[in-house]
């Protein structure tokens, strides 16, 4: 469906404006009343990373005069593979930073405000309110959920965008004129189902994509032009080279923008999305050791049968010596239960510990009572034992 602007313009453009929008001041459905919009515009980016380096380089290029940036992290030389808004020299500074120094890069004339702290449900509703539009390129469930409810709860829209490995997903949530979040995924997936960019690789080209799809749709809300993804959920096959537009419709029953609302206010969305389930968590307590402890072991007389639990892709960028790999999924459907041997301590690791974490309850469930996991998984293992090896 059309939208009315979410902007007013400004009362004028610089000769200077004028000169650097050009291109954008002879379309005639963005002209000058467009562009005064995007330059009285104040949009925040949740994140500087894959997808926020692209939403943020191009509306700046494209000259929204308040661009919004949160985020806590520090740049890692893994990161560069995407997050082009970084280079070799940001290695260590934050993110933050980093990225409003290429945005003044691009353009001068956008006003840039950092929020250089982890998003949650004591600050997002002060942040939130200081910005006309939200862009969300988070990859973690607890964030997404926060994200939705307070715009919800705020009455404000927001362009999503989601990526793993060759396929991407957008959309704009916006409750007062259709679907939440919420109205399409519910609940949120079992804890350890829906493996993150860093467990499962992304290729780095896609967030490209996703961002610019992200950029286009935060533009034509802003200016009110077009017909936004409100409504419809673009998925993108890069393999296939293929776009998909589905329908999603308003949930009546939605928990946060249905009729009867019982999601009033925010919650703990670390505990409602569970990053680790329950059983994985009282599977490791008490039996959870740390990367020294694993070499002690390692060290030690003792029969150890160490088990690395990523996939063979990661087991190849780097591993614990002598460890045998057993992907999770193996141990989970209880394929490779049989081949653990009993007459040695089942010690698993993945590469920080959360995959690890949910196949240890699952071989004490088979017997094995004295298993146990490394707590950072490999990550761990090289920061603090072995540094010469790689890490990713």
């Amino acid at each position: 469906m059309s939208l009315p602007p979410l902007v007013e313009p400004a009362e004028s453009l610089s000769v200077e404006e004028v000169r650097r929008y050009s291109r954008h001041l002879i379309i005639p459905d963005v002209a000058m009343a467009g562009q005064k919009r995007l330059k009285n515009s104040k949009v925040l980016a949740i994140g500087a990373g894959g997808l926020g380096s692209p939403t943020l380089m191009y509306l700046a290029a494209a000259g929204v005069g308040t661009l919004g940036i949160i985020d806590f992290d520090v740049v890692d030389e893994s990161n560069l593979q995407r997050q082009i808004i970084h280079g070799q020299s940001d290695i260590g500074r934050s993110k933050a930073e980093s990225a409003r120094n290429s945005i003044v890069e691009i353009n001068p004339l956008v006003t840039v405000k950092l929020h250089e702290e982890r998003l949650d449900s004591s600050n997002v509703m002060d942040i939130f309110s200081q910005y006309d539009l939200i862009v969300d390129g988070t990859d973690n469930f607890a964030t997404r959920y926060l994200v939705n409810d307070a715009c919800v709860l705020l009455g404000k829209p927001y362009v999503w965008g989601s990526i793993y490995r060759f396929d991407g997903q957008a959309s704009v949530f916006w409750a007062e004129h259709g679907p939440c979040y919420r109205c399409l995924y519910p609940e949120p997936p079992p804890p350890g189902m829906v493996p993150s960019c860093a467990e499962g690789g992304v290729l780095g080209v896609l967030c490209g994509t996703i961002g610019a799809l992200q950029t286009n749709e935060a533009i034509k809300l802003l200016t009110g032009i077009g017909e936004p993804l409100l409504g419809s959920l673009m998925v993108y096959d890069a393999l296939e080279m293929e776009f998909r537009k589905i329908k999603v419709r308003k949930d009546p029953n939605c928990a946060v923008c249905g009729e009867h609302p019982t999601v009033t206010e925010l919650i703990d969305y670390e505990a409602f999305c569970g990053v680790v389930s329950e059983e994985a968590q009282q599977a490791a307590a008490g039996s959870t050791i740390t990367a020294a402890e694993l070499k002690d072991l390692l060290d030690s007389d003792k029969p150890v049968y160490l088990v690395d639990v990523r996939e063979p892709a990661e087991f190849e960028i780097v591993s614990i010596p002598g460890a045998t790999l057993i992907p999770k999924d193996e141990i989970l459907r209880g394929d490779a239960l049989a081949s653990l041997p009993q007459d040695k301590q089942i010690v698993m690791y993945c590469k920080t510990g959360v995959r690890s974490a949910e196949t240890l309850a699952a071989v004490k469930n088979a017997g094995f009572a004295d298993a146990v996991h490394v707590q950072g998984g490999v990550t761990a293992w090289v920061s603090q034992i072995d540094p010469s090896l790689p890490s990713y």
